[in-house]
């Protein structure tokens, strides 16, 4: 996995990348209560707000990390919103995306230095 400054990961699956946000994202928001995800087949240019997040404490937006397509998205999240808070690393995942670069995860932190950026 890699990690963005955003507090998002970003797992490779096959040909396709996985995005949601970290443990700590959630821990930070609190009791996640609506999730707004982006459409299939949108594309999207790093940067870009493709989903909404809001809690009881706070509204946040999900950039996208990289240059690619939403292929999938997480329904699961949109209708047990709760679901972020219980296992933001797995069940919880946002969006799927296709980039045309693999290469542009090395941008990102490995696990041990998100963990120091988090100190």
């Amino acid at each position: 996995m890699k990690f963005t400054e955003e507090h998002e990961w970003l797992r490779v699956d096959g040909d396709l990348i996985v995005v949601g946000i970290t443990e700590h994202a959630a821990e930070q928001l609190g009791d996640v209560v609506f999730v707004e995800l982006p459409e299939p087949e949108t594309q999207v240019a790093k940067g870009d707000e493709v989903s909404v997040i809001e809690s009881v404490k706070a509204a946040s937006d999900i950039l996208a990390p990289l240059d690619g397509e939403i292929v999938e998205v997480n329904g699961a999240i949109v209708d047990n919103p709760g679901l972020v808070n219980e296992d933001p690393l797995g069940e919880a995942w946002f969006f799927k995306m296709k980039i045309d670069d693999m290469s542009a995860l090395d941008d990102y932190m490995t696990e041990d230095e998100y963990k120091d950026f988090i100190g």
